[in-house]
């Protein structure tokens, strides 16, 4: 998440449920996978790749994408174009990575040997930033206009066609579609709220409701578990927040620094969770007792130590 001058701090909700700094195993313990200043404030965008690594943008510098292996080291992976800095990663079924270039107003992908191209335009866009990508390789874009505290949706087709599906929301950040691929959740930051919507076969939504709502910090990047629970990063809250299907807090995951951007699942089966911390630079990492929604098993090929 890339802010204009947005800073959100405070205790945390539900310290209490917070997991206990730790080194060693068990799960929801947090540990460092990459220390301190290894990728800028601006570290965004996790996501496991079919080979298993963990691609992260902002290695060293803005406008890279830096791959981190499970053993923790992280590479350069590929520099974005001159004037492109990405924000949210998904993979497409096919492997290619698709990337929110939230300067060039697109997404781009990128295949295995880092070669990019333009995947879809995302015309009079505020900033594309967070992406989701559904069952069906539907995707959908959360697109902020921090500014002036509104935002708004994308799909984009698996023909690369765009489409605003709403506007006039507030500060649209964290994106995630249930495992089902029925249902769409998106986080307003500012506003400190998640909506959820009912998806339909062509990707359209409906339904637009409530799913929970916080009282304190900002609200960034989400991911869903195989089960369908939400986890949630919570900017100056230092914490993870775990939601049921249901929108109630069962958990807080309490992290080693303050403000993390966002949250992806991987591991050798799909339990470990790395989360990236701005004020860190770095990347955290615990186990949770289920997988995330997008692990394939066999398909992701384990990474070298």
């Amino acid at each position: 998440m890339k802010r204009a001058g947005l800073v959100l701090a405070g205790a945390a909700l539900l310290s209490g449920c917070a997991a206990t700094r730790h080194a060693g195993g068990g799960d929801y313990i947090v540990r460092d996978h990459v220390g301190d200043g290894v990728f800028t404030s601006g570290i965004e965008g996790p996501a496991t790749g079919p080979d298993g690594a963990l691609y992260v943008v902002n290695f060293a510098r803005e406008g890279t994408i830096g791959r981190v292996t499970e053993a923790g080291k992280a590479e350069l992976f590929v520099a974005l174009p001159a004037g492109s800095i990405g924000n949210g990663i998904r993979f497409a079924a096919d492997g290619r990575m698709l990337i929110a270039d939230y300067k060039g107003h697109r997404i781009l992908a990128a295949d295995r040997m880092g070669r990019l191209s333009t995947y879809a335009e995302l015309p009079g866009a505020h900033q594309p930033n967070d992406i989701a990508i559904a069952p069906d390789g539907t995707l959908y874009a959360s697109d902020p206009d921090w500014k002036n505290g509104s935002g708004r949706i994308w799909r984009i087709g698996r023909d690369g066609q765009a489409q605003i599906l709403e506007d006039g929301m507030g500060t649209t950040n964290g994106i995630e579609v249930s495992p089902d691929g029925r249902s769409l959740y998106v986080g307003e930051s500012v506003q400190r709220r998640i909506w959820v919507y009912d998806l339909d076969a062509q990707g359209g939504i409906s339904g637009k409701r409530i799913f929970a709502t916080f009282a304190h910090h900002g609200l960034d990047g989400m991911r869903c578990d195989r089960d369908g629970n939400l986890y949630v990063t919570r900017h100056g809250g230092g914490t993870v927040a775990i939601l049921d299907p249901d929108g109630t807090v069962t958990r807080e995951v309490r992290l080693k620094g303050r403000l993390p951007s966002n949250i992806a699942f991987g591991g050798r089966d799909g339990r470990t969770a790395y989360v990236t911390v701005q004020d860190r630079g770095a990347i955290e990492t615990f186990r949770s007792a289920r997988p995330g929604r997008e692990y394939r098993g066999t398909l992701h090929r384990r990474t070298a130590r």
